[in-house]
């Protein structure tokens, strides 16, 4: 019986080099969004320093933008909380799909590189590791670069934000969808991968037209990983085993 050979993952400095240049241009697209989040944090009446530390510190586009929305001089605590909860629970999924790789490395290594976890890191890295290419500098580094942008649109925006106050306009707002298609279409392919892929796009249309506003994320995170969950796939040496059977 042949047995699949499985490339164990590796973070070293090489591959986080590699990651952060090779993310760095996707990334500009980024530092346009930290731009207009800097202009509304300074409108809703933040100072320079808490616009900065919360990039800083948070590193969660869409969450930041939510927490402006309930910025005031009450700030109703425990609905921020739900809000940013909800908008960031599809990370314990990215971090759940990844851990087949994660788990072989060093748990320093291993919880360390979840502090810049993002959507096209994330991405990027799943895709490299299902075609056999398990480099983790990837997603270190890929989110340094994503970091270090929303940090510098961040500072732009708190100064010449008004110049680009919406990026929609431009189209902007569509380069991380259309990326994120292209990882779908460059990724393993099965039946199992599309059943999961649409179910999940049909679960945040529905949960987009009818729930609340953000919670289609999770949600179609949620209908995507219950496609995984419900529908096991089958180790390469069991697949091989009956091959040769």
């Amino acid at each position: 019986m042949s047995t699949a050979v499985s490339v164990m993952p590796s973070l070293t400095l090489a591959g986080i080099g590699q990651g952060f240049w090779r993310l760095l241009p996707l990334s500009m697209f980024v530092m346009v969004f930290g731009l207009a989040y800097g202009l509304a944090a300074v409108q809703t009446g933040l100072t320079p320093l808490q616009t900065v530390f919360m990039s800083f510190a948070v590193f969660a586009g869409t969450a930041q933008f939510a927490a402006l929305e309930l910025w005031g001089g009450q700030i109703p605590v425990i609905p921020l909380l739900v809000t940013t909860f909800a908008i960031n629970a599809r990370h314990l999924l990215m971090g759940a799909s990844l851990y087949p790789w994660l788990k072989q490395v060093p748990a320093t290594q291993r919880f360390g590189s979840m502090l810049v976890l993002s959507d096209a890191n994330w991405a990027m890295t799943l895709n490299d590791c299902q075609r056999g290419k398990p480099n983790l500098g990837l997603l270190v580094g890929g989110g340094m670069a994503i970091w270090v942008t929303w940090m510098g649109g961040t500072l732009l925006g708190m100064t010449f934000g008004n110049l680009i106050a919406n990026p929609a306009r431009f189209g902007l707002d569509m380069v991380m969808g259309c990326f994120m298609l292209s990882m779908v279409f460059g990724g393993r392919k099965s039946l199992r991968m599309v059943l999961a892929w649409c179910v999940a796009a049909l679960t945040a249309w529905l949960a987009y037209r009818y729930l609340p506003e953000n919670t289609h994320v999770v949600v179609g995170a949620i209908g995507g990983g219950l496609v995984g969950l419900f529908w096991l796939e089958q180790p390469a040496e069991l697949k091989a085993g009956r091959a040769e059977a």
